[in-house]
């Protein structure tokens, strides 16, 4: 349960009782990410049917407000990190991550949020209301547990290696058997292992490893590929 509250304090602006917690809880924390995103998935579909009474793309503004609300936008600010990084680096790793750790935003972070909330609005109304909409965040944030067992850390007291550890082979088996049971009813989802296993291929050739900007954009992108995935399929049906 604690680490299932840290979980929600980490990466919602839920409210939540204060709890003491160490490094070991902060990390052990990720094993409860698909959780949260459920939950985060079930508000962006509520606001987003609410919007849909009055008219689709209202729908659509109110799920992707939510949605940003909801998660305090945290996600986006590492993809806008990322963005920057990529933008200044020019093939130099090492300017690369010192551009992704500066906390100011640059023009390729603007950019990369800017595009990345018109992609998201555009395909949540091409996908409406459903379950595929609730189970988006939530196979999305299975992809740090994955990355975090695939990538090493670049930073030392970062994100990144507070949780190298904390995900254990028995909790990668029981997502991924959620996940095909999931799939059963919405079966865009089969595309999550490719997009996480394709993150991953990318942040080690970019990146050399993964950080905790590198794990929210990775969200970022996985949610998008899963948006993509169900137009597809809903346009296909």
């Amino acid at each position: 349960m604690k680490g299932l509250m840290v979980a929600f304090g980490f990466l919602t602006r839920l409210p939540m009782p204060r709890i003491e917690m160490g490094a070991e809880d902060f990390a052990a924390a990720i094993r409860f990410y698909p959780i949260v995103g459920l939950a985060i998935g079930l508000l962006v579909a509520a606001a987003g049917w609410l919007g849909a009474l009055v008219d689709p793309w209202i729908g659509a503004c109110a799920a992707l407000l939510t949605w940003i609300a909801v998660t305090g936008a945290l996600h986006l600010d590492g993809l806008a990190d990322l963005a920057d990084g990529l933008g200044a680096a020019h093939g130099d790793r090492t300017r690369l991550l010192a551009v992704m750790a500066d906390p100011h935003i640059g023009s390729f972070g603007v950019v990369a949020i800017v595009g990345q909330m018109l992609a998201k609005l555009v395909l949540l109304h091409a996908v409406g209301v459903g379950w595929g909409l609730v189970l988006v965040p939530f196979a999305a944030r299975m992809g740090p547990l994955a990355w975090a067992r695939l990538l090493p850390p670049l930073r030392p007291g970062g994100l990144g290696a507070a949780v190298a550890g904390a995900v254990r082979a028995r909790d990668l088996l029981g997502w991924g058997l959620l996940l095909a049971l999931a799939a059963v009813a919405v079966p865009a989802l089969i595309a999550l292992p490719l997009l996480v296993l394709g993150v991953a291929a990318w942040f080690r050739r970019t990146l050399g490893g993964v950080t905790g900007d590198a794990h929210g954009a990775g969200i970022e992108i996985v949610e998008t590929g899963l948006l993509v995935a169900l137009a597809v399929a809903g346009a296909l049906a």
